[in-house]
C-alpha cells in the first residue's frame, strides 16, 4: 500500500501540473485512436508479463504488479501529453469553474490502465489465493482496496469545487484568503479523524471479530494497557496475508484490523504482542504524525514551487531552446516546473516519509518491551510471519526494517533497556529537526527574489525570441530595433549599439531608431560609446521626421551635450508644448541644462 501511495501521488501530480493547450496536438478523432492504441499496447504488455513463469508465485505476482503500475504511469503520461487528455476534459469543466472535478475524472483514466493490469493478472491471483472472481468483480475488489489511498485528495478536491458553487460570497472569500489553506488543512484533519476510519473499514470489507474467547482475551489485553478499541477481521488478499494494522485515533472510531491468517498462525501470547505493537502506534501518536508529515509536504511544495520554477526558467539557455526548436513556452514551463517537483515528491516520500515510518515501526516494536516485559512473544511472532510469508526474514523494504533487523533490535533492547530511551529520543530529535527544516525553508523562501527571476526569464525569452526573428527575417528593422531596446534596458550597451547601428543602416530615415541611437550615444555609461556630435545630427533628423515630446527631449540633451545651452532650453520648451503631460520632467531637464555641464557629468561618470 505504501508503494501504491507513491504511484497514485505521481499520477495525481502528473495530471494536476499539466497545462491546457490552446489547441490540441492532434485532431480529436486522431487523439481518440491514439488513446485506444495506448490501451491496447498496455494490455498486451500486462498480459505478457503476467504469463511469465515467475508471475505465477506470490512474490512474482506482486513484483509484476509493481512493475506494471510504474508502466501504467508512463502510459498515463503519454495519454496526457500526446492525446491532450486535459484539453478535451476541460471542455466539460463549465468554463473552468470545476477544475477539481476535472482532476478527479482525469485520475480515472489512470485507474483505467490499472484496471487492465488487474484484469490481466486475475488468473494468477485466483491460482495463488484460491478465490474465483469475474473480471468486473476483481477490478472492483482492487478499487475498494486502493480507493482509501486517494480518498482524502478526492474529498478535498470536490469540496473546493463545491465551495465555488455555494451562494455564500463571504465563505468563498475566506477560502481564497491567506487563511484558506489553513482552513482546508483543518477540514482534512477532521475528515481523517472522524470519517476516514469507518469508510476504510467498509471499503476493505472488514467484519467485526465475533464475540468469544479470542475477543475477550484481546479485550483483557487492551484493558491492561488502558486502551479501548474494536477488532475487525481484515480480508486483505483473501485474508491470507500475515499482517495487522490500526486505523483511527479516537476511541469509538478506532479499529485494529487483523487478517484471519495471522490469527490462525499466532498463539494468544503472540497475538497479545501484536496488539501491544498496534497500541504503541497510538500511544506514540504515530497516526497523527503521519498526517503532520503529509501536511509538511504540502507546505513545502506550496512554498518552493514558484521560486524553483522561475529560477530554472531564468537560465538563458532554456529560452534559446524554446525559440530554436519552436517549442511551446507553456509546455516547457509545465515540464520545467513539474520535473523538479516530481523528483522532490518521490525523494520526500521515499526517504523522509520512509525514514519516519521505519522508525515509528521500530518505536512500536520497542513499546512491546516496556508493556509486556520481554521480547519472546514478539520475536516468536516475527519468526512465524517471516517463515510463513516465504522466508522473508532478511528482505528489506523502504517503509519497514527487515524482520531480521526488527528481531535483532528487540533482543538488543531487552539486553540494553536504555536503547528504548535512545530510540525515543532519536525520533523526538528527528521530528524537531524536521520542523526546523520546514520553518527554515519558510524563512529562506521568503528571501528568494522571485520577481527578479521572473524578470530575468522574461528578458531571456524576449532576447531569444528576437534573435530567432532576426534569423528568420534579417531585413526587418523592427526586430533589430527591439533587440537594441532590450539590450539597453539590460545595460548591455555594446550589444545595444550594434543592434541600433544595424537597424539604422537598414532604414536610415526611421525616427525611432535615430532617436534611440542618439540617446545611447548621449547617455551610455560606457564613455567610449558616447558621441555627442553624431547624436545631435541623429536627433535633429528624428525631430524633423517625427516631432514628438520625447524626441525633442533627446534633441535638447544633444544640444546641451554639445555646449548649446540656449538651443537645448528651446528644444525642451518645444517638448513641453508637444507633451504637456510630462511638463515636470521637461522642466527639470531645463533646470539641469542651465545649472550643470554635460562635461562635468561625463567626468563624474568616468570617476
Amino acid at each position: 500500500m505504501y508503494n501504491n501511495l507513491i504511484i497514485f501521488l505521481v499520477a495525481i501530480f502528473l495530471f494536476s501540473v499539466s497545462s491546457v493547450p490552446d489547441t490540441p496536438l492532434l485532431p480529436g478523432w486522431q487523439g481518440g485512436v491514439l488513446f485506444l492504441f495506448l490501451l491496447f499496447c498496455f494490455e498486451r504488455i500486462a498480459g505478457r508479463l503476467f504469463k511469465r513463469p515467475g508471475a505465477a508465485a506470490t512474490a512474482g505476482y506482486f513484483r509484476t504488479e509493481k512493475q506494471l503500475s510504474v508502466c501504467a504511469l508512463c502510459f498515463f503520461a503519454a495519454t496526457l501529453y500526446l492525446c491532450d487528455l486535459k484539453y478535451h476534459l476541460s471542455l466539460f469543466s463549465l468554463e473552468g469553474s470545476m477544475p477539481a472535478l476535472i482532476n478527479v475524472i482525469g485520475l480515472m483514466f489512470f485507474v483505467l490502465y490499472l484496471a487492465l493490469m488487474w484484469r490481466a493478472g486475475r488468473e494468477n491471483y485466483q491460482n495463488i489465493f484460491g478465490q474465483k472472481y469475474s473480471n468486473i468483480s476483481f477490478i472492483v475488489s482492487n478499487l475498494r482496496v486502493n480507493l482509501p489511498i486517494v480518498l482524502p485528495w478526492i474529498v478535498l478536491s470536490l469540496l473546493y469545487d463545491l465551495i465555488a458553487f455555494l451562494p455564500f460570497p463571504g465563505l468563498q472569500q475566506l477560502f481564497v484568503s491567506e487563511w484558506g489553506d489553513l482552513l482546508f488543512l483543518a477540514i482534512f484533519f477532521v475528515f481523517v479523524l472522524l470519517l476516514f476510519p469507518p469508510f476504510v473499514r467498509r471499503m476493505w470489507g472488514c467484519k467485526k471479530l465475533p464475540e468469544g474467547y479470542l475477543k475477550n482475551h484481546l479485550d483483557s489485553c487492551c484493558n491492561r494497557h488502558g486502551f479501548k478499541t474494536d477488532y475487525y477481521l481484515w480480508p486483505l488478499f483473501e485474508g491470507r496475508v500475515l499482517t495487522a494494522g490500526i486505523v483511527g485515533m479516537i476511541p469509538g472510531i478506532r479499529y485494529i484490523l487483523i487478517t484471519p491468517a495471522l490469527i490462525e498462525a499466532l498463539s494468544l501470547t503472540e497475538l497479545e504482542a501484536v496488539m501491544a505493537h498496534e497500541i504503541g502506534h497510538v500511544k506514540k501518536r504515530h497516526l497523527l504524525l503521519f498526517v503532520l508529515l503529509i501536511a509538511g509536504f504540502s507546505v513545502l511544495v506550496g512554498l518552493i514551487a514558484e521560486p524553483l520554477l522561475y529560477l530554472v526558467l531564468s537560465f538563458n539557455f532554456l529560452s534559446r531552446v524554446i525559440i530554436e526548436y519552436g517549442l511551446e513556452p507553456d509546455d516547457i514551463i509545465t515540464v520545467v516546473g513539474a520535473v523538479p517537483l516530481l523528483i522532490f515528491m518521490v525523494i520526500y516520500f521515499r526517504f523522509v516519509f520512509g525514514y519516519f515510518i521505519r522508525n515509528f515501526e521500530r518505536q512500536a516494536d520497542l513499546y512491546t518491551l516496556t508493556s509486556i516485559g520481554d521480547s519472546r512473544a514478539m520475536v516468536s511472532a516475527f519468526e512465524k510471519i517471516a517463515a510463513l510469508s516465504g522466508n522473508i526474514r532478511d528482505q528489506p523494504n523502504w517503509h519497514h526494517f527487515s524482520i531480521g533487523e526488527r528481531i535483532d533490535c528487540l533482543k538488543q533492547g531487552e539486553k540494553e533497556p536504555e536503547r528504548i530511551d535512545r530510540h525515543n529520543k532519536k525520533i523526538r530529535n528527528s521530528l524537531l529537526a524536521y520542523l526546523m527544516v520546514v520553518a527554515l525553508t519558510v524563512f529562506l523562501v521568503q528571501q528568494i527574489p522571485t520577481e527578479g527571476f521572473v524578470q530575468q526569464y522574461q528578458e531571456n525569452y524576449a532576447e531569444a525570441f528576437l534573435m530567432q526573428k532576426v534569423k528568420q527575417e534579417p531585413d526587418r528593422v523592427i526586430w533589430r530595433r527591439l533587440i537594441g531596446d532590450l539590450m539597453l534596458t539590460r545595460k548591455m550597451e555594446q550589444k545595444a549599439l550594434g543592434a541600433y547601428e544595424m537597424a539604422y543602416s537598414l532604414e536610415p530615415l526611421n525616427p525611432e531608431i535615430m532617436n534611440n541611437l542618439a540617446w545611447l550615444l548621449l547617455t551610455s555609461e560606457d564613455l567610449s560609446i558616447r558621441d555627442p556630435l553624431k547624436a545631435l545630427n541623429l536627433a535633429r533628423g528624428a525631430a524633423t521626421l517625427q516631432p514628438a515630446g520625447y524626441i525633442f527631449d533627446t534633441l535638447a540633451t544633444a544640444y546641451w551635450a554639445n555646449g548649446l545651452v540656449e538651443e537645448a532650453v528651446k528644444a525642451e520648451q518645444q517638448a513641453i508644448i508637444m507633451d504637456g503631460g510630462q511638463r515636470r520632467f521637461y522642466q527639470a531637464q531645463i533646470g539641469k541644462f542651465t545649472s550643470e555641464s554635460y562635461m562635468e557629468i561625463e567626468h563624474d561618470t568616468n570617476e
